[in-house]
């Protein structure tokens, strides 16, 4: 499946503009959210310590995910970017708080969201790959075809453990709400925000 025909839109135009005008920002949020990818499968484990093929798909998930941290981070060195520390964008926590807190449906909603955000990150990699000076438009391009496996992976979970017939009625509900989140105005530039107003 096709991650960037898999979400209900591109990215905006908008936002593109504001990652090649905002390149440290992008990174370090990159970094944020690589290392919060990692964290996400690793919760994931812990809480599904019974579904013995899921705890092995996200173990070599997490593990890929670390992998990336540790390159954006190298890429940052190379370019004497510091590490600062960077607020969240709204993105990743709204969609979370679409996931239904009752069993099966929690576990399902759970890999639904998190096939979103990698669908998403793929889609932006590939968007930005011919934006940005030539470094960066390898490395971005590097990381397409892991993020896309990454995406498939939580696809192919949330159809193993679907709680229902309902479920792709359920994933149009969860793009329809990640499209506002990427359509709309966001406050600030992230991997993920939205239409920037500002660039903090």
């Amino acid at each position: 499946m096709d991650a960037a025909d898999f979400l209900a839109c591109a990215t905006p135009h908008a936002w593109i503009q504001a990652a090649v005008s905002n390149v440290p920002t992008l990174l370090i949020d990159h970094a944020n959210c690589e290392k919060k990818a990692a964290s996400t499968a690793l919760n994931l484990m812990y809480r599904y310590v019974d579904k013995t093929d899921l705890l092995k798909q996200l173990s070599k998930l997490a593990r890929e995910e670390l992998r990336h941290f540790e390159q954006v981070v190298d890429l940052m060195a190379r370019r004497h970017l510091p590490y600062v520390h960077l607020s969240p964008s709204r993105y990743a926590g709204e969609l979370h708080k679409l996931v239904r807190k009752q069993e099966p449906y929690r576990l399902m909603d759970e890999m639904l969201v998190a096939a979103i955000i990698e669908a998403r990150s793929c889609e932006r990699f590939q968007q930005l790959s011919s934006h940005l000076d030539p470094e960066l438009n390898e490395f971005y391009l590097s990381l397409l075809k892991s993020e896309a496996r990454h995406f498939n992976v939580y696809m192919r979970m949330a159809h193993r453990y679907a709680a229902d017939e309902g479920m792709q009625e359920r994933l149009q509900s969860l793009l329809a709400a990640e499209r506002q989140l990427i359509e709309t105005p966001d406050e600030s530039f992230r991997f993920h925000s939205g239409i920037p107003i500002g660039t903090s």
